[in-house]
C-alpha cells in the first residue's frame, strides 16, 4: 500500500507532463489551419520584426541625444546603458500593448488572447531587467536575471506547477536532509534578493554613519563594519529559512567548518581581533601617518 501511495505522486506528475505535451501538438496543429491563433501569432511575429528594426533607428537617435547632453552624472549615463539594450523590449510591449488594445475593443476577447500574452510576458521581461540591475554582482545579477525571467514565462503559460514539481523531484538526499533543484533555485533567488535589500540599507546606514560628526573616524569604520555583517549575515540565513532549509543540521556543520577554520586560521583570526582593538582603543585611526624609517603612508 505504502508503494502505491509513493508511486501515485509520480504517475501524476507524468499525467500532466503527458497533457502539456498533448496540449502543445493540438496547439502546433491549430497553427497549421487558417484561424485566429494563427493571425495573432504572425502579428506577434510582426510585431517583434518592427520592434527590431525600431531598437536600431531609436539607438543612433538616443546616442546622438546622450552626446549632446552636458554636465551629466556618472549614474545618469549608467541610467542609459540598460535602456539602450532594452530598446528592442520596449518597442515590442508598447506595440503589443497597443494592438491588444485596439483588438480587444472591436472584436472577441479571444481572438487578441495571444497578444496579450505576448504583451504581459513583454512588460514581465522589461520589468525584471530593469530591477535586477539593483544587483551588483554581475554572475548573481545574470542568476535572478534568468531565474525571474523563466518564472514568469512559466507562470503567465500556467505551468509554472508542472515545472516546479519536476524540479522538485530532482534531488539528492543524505540522510534527513535533502536538496532538489527547486530548492537550489530558489535560495539562489532569494538570497540575491534579500542580498540585495541588505546592501541598499547598509549603504543609507554607512552614509548616515560617515556623515556623523560626533562619531571618531575609527569607530565610523568599525560601525559600518559591524552592520554590513549583521545585515548579510541575516539576510542569508533568512534566504536560507525562507526556502524551508533545516538551520540545525546546517549549524552543526558550520560549527565543525568553523573549529577546523578556527585552528588553521589563528594569525588571521588574531590579526582581525587586533584590528577591532585597535579601532576602538583609538590608538591609531583613518587619516594618520606612520612613518618606519624613510618609509611613511597613510592610513
Amino acid at each position: 500500500m505504502d508503494m502505491e501511495d509513493e508511486a501515485l505522486p509520480q504517475m501524476t506528475f507524468y499525467q500532466e507532463l503527458e497533457s502539456l505535451f498533448t496540449d502543445a501538438v493540438r496547439f502546433a496543429e491549430s497553427l497549421m489551419m487558417p484561424g485566429w491563433k494563427l493571425y495573432q501569432v504572425l502579428i506577434i511575429l510582426g510585431l517583434i520584426a518592427v520592434a527590431y528594426g525600431l531598437h536600431h533607428l531609436s539607438d543612433h537617435g538616443l546616442q546622438a541625444w546622450v552626446r549632446s547632453r552636458e554636465g551629466w552624472k556618472t549614474w545618469q549615463l549608467r541610467m542609459i546603458v540598460p535602456i539602450r539594450h532594452r530598446l528592442g523590449l520596449i518597442w515590442f510591449s508598447a506595440l503589443a500593448w497597443s494592438i491588444w488594445a485596439v483588438m480587444h475593443s472591436v472584436t472577441w476577447p479571444s481572438r487578441s488572447y495571444l497578444i496579450g500574452l505576448a504583451a504581459t510576458l513583454g512588460l514581465a521581461w522589461l520589468l525584471i531587467a530593469f530591477v535586477s540591475r539593483l544587483v551588483r554582482n554581475r554572475p548573481l545579477r545574470i542568476i535572478v536575471r534568468w531565474g525571474l525571467w523563466i518564472f514568469a514565462t512559466l507562470y503567465y503559460l500556467n505551468i509554472h506547477n508542472a515545472v516546479g514539481e519536476f524540479l522538485d523531484d530532482l534531488a539528492f538526499e543524505f540522510g534527513d536532509f535533502r536538496v532538489s533543484v527547486m530548492m537550489l533555485i530558489s535560495a539562489m533567488v532569494v538570497i540575491a534578493v534579500l542580498f540585495t535589500i541588505a546592501r541598499l540599507v547598509s549603504t543609507t546606514t554607512a552614509t548616515t554613519i560617515r556623515r556623523n560628526e560626533d562619531i571618531s573616524p575609527s569607530m565610523k569604520v568599525l560601525a559600518v563594519k559591524g552592520v554590513q555583517i549583521v545585515l548579510y549575515g541575516m539576510a542569508f540565513f533568512m534566504g536560507v529559512k525562507a526556502i524551508g532549509i533545516d538551520l540545525t543540521g546546517l549549524a552543526v556543520l558550520t560549527g565543525a567548518i568553523g573549529v577546523g577554520l578556527g585552528f588553521g586560521l589563528q594569525k588571521v583570526i588574531s590579526n582581525l581581533v587586533s584590528g577591532v582593538i585597535i579601532l576602538l582603543d583609538k590608538s591609531i585611526k583613518p587619516g594618520d601617518v606612520i612613518s618606519v624609517g624613510e618609509t611613511f603612508g597613510w592610513i
